[in-house]
């Protein structure tokens, strides 16, 4: 029996995530054993180059010695406490001070629970009920955001889960990515009902897919406008794509910013933030509730802190950008040399790829016209190469520090074989 066999008798699908089973892909996840730098160990004893890093937090490689040291000293202090603790203070003013539009923090364990906490936030400091949301954005698996949108662009939505009450899907509108003209139009019919707009600033969940010019900058003007809220939802690109996160990239303020991935340093941390009045309607300053035994959770604020310690550094964005730079122009020359169309992206430490001669690539429909069956060919062709990628043609893929410029050669070099192949 595999080790997946064996998981399926005890886990519901054998996994604890659902992408990591390989369903979109077909065969048998990896499982992990070690992770050290930019390298992982499976139970097999192969060794891959990794470029999921634990779905993005792993900014500095895996058990960085700086990290591991400070959750050991934290973690001899205890695990938990439920009570207030100075680290948790310490990270929220790290992130005040790398975040201009930050000016209060709520630390939460994941990030759906800061998309949660962050749109009901909005629907009590608005007093409105309505939220929309983007086709392709993922912002974790609450039930409000489980929503697909209805034949028109404000028709009522269907919930795209079992279990998500119908009812629900009448106070979210589902919108296309980088439609400009669709929020326009939005906002003229119902903005006086709008609560927030929710958005990844840049998209990971359908690949990467950056904003066209004038998108956020539409958002932000139609919200303000309307007297709704803008929530970045920075889980994936929040100390990801830069210093100050991918609103500093695009020079916009949001009023609410959620936080993840990277922020807990490969622990689990979260967290959602913004402007003071906005955050003084959580409580126990305001009416709106929201509250977790281990938020704040010591260990993780310890992690957490450390990683951002460590790349609160220009010289540290300027090689990780660079290292994630010529991994994508090598892959693009790659392809291009065995005659394959692929779009590619990067910005920071993130990267896309999809393969299609339709690019620049700036739509969900776009990524869903891909070449998902060579996809799975390439996936399963740099496995057998030892580089692990994201096991979906739909997620985006991330450089650590600890890559090495041999490591970046070496992936290259092993595209340059299975693109030969397909």
């Amino acid at each position: 029996m595999s080790l997946f066999t064996d998981a399926r008798q005890v886990i519901a699908g054998g996994v604890n995530s659902p992408v990591r089973a390989f369903a979109s892909v077909g065969g048998e996840p990896i499982f992990f054993k070690s992770a050290k730098g930019s390298r992982f160990q499976a139970e097999d004893g192969k060794e891959y180059i990794d470029y999921v890093g634990s779905w993005g937090p792993m900014i500095l490689g895996h058990a960085h010695p700086e990290v591991i040291d400070a959750v050991v000293t934290t973690a001899q202090q205890g695990l938990s406490f439920g009570a207030p603790c100075v680290l948790e203070t310490k990270i929220a003013e790290k992130i005040c001070s790398m975040l201009p539009t930050v000016d209060r923090v709520r630390m939460v364990s994941s990030g759906t629970e800061a998309t949660m906490s962050a749109i009901r936030l909005a629907r009590g400091h608005t007093g409105r009920d309505k939220i929309i949301k983007f086709e392709g954005c993922y912002h974790g698996h609450s039930d409000s955001l489980l929503i697909k949108a209805g034949s028109g662009a404000l028709t009522l939505g269907v919930p795209s889960s079992p279990g998500v009450p119908a009812g629900l899907a009448e106070h979210t509108i589902t919108l296309s990515y980088n439609d400009i003209d669709g929020v326009k139009a939005a906002f003229a019919e119902i903005g006086d009902q709008v609560a927030c707009v929710i958005v990844e600033p840049i998209a990971g969940n359908m690949n990467m897919v950056p904003p066209v010019a004038g998108f956020l900058e539409t958002l932000r003007e139609e919200c303000t406008k309307a007297g709704a809220l803008l929530i970045f939802d920075e889980v994936m690109t929040g100390f990801r794509v830069a210093r100050g996160c991918a609103q500093a990239v695009f020079g916009i303020e949001p009023d609410i910013t959620t936080l993840g991935k990277v922020i807990g340093g490969g622990m689990p941390a979260a967290a959602y933030c913004g402007r003071a009045d906005v955050m003084a309607s959580i409580a126990p300053d305001g009416p709106v509730y929201q509250a977790g035994t281990l938020s704040g959770n010591p260990v993780a604020m310890a992690a957490g802190l450390k990683t951002l310690e460590k790349i609160d550094d220009d010289a540290f964005w300027a090689s990780l950008t660079a290292k994630t730079r010529k991994l994508v122009d090598g892959l693009a020359a790659a392809a291009a040399d065995a005659g394959i169309p692929v779009s590619v992206e990067a910005e920071g430490g993130m990267f896309g790829m999809v393969f299609t001669a339709d690019g620049p690539v700036r739509s969900y429909a776009q990524v869903a016209a891909g070449d998902v069956d060579r996809f799975k060919r390439f996936f399963h062709g740099m496995l057998d190469e030892g580089i692990y990628l994201a096991p979906s043609a739909f997620e985006a893929g991330f450089v650590s520090a600890a890559h090495s410029d041999d490591d970046i050669d070496d992936t290259i070099a092993a595209a340059s074989k299975v693109f030969a192949t397909l």
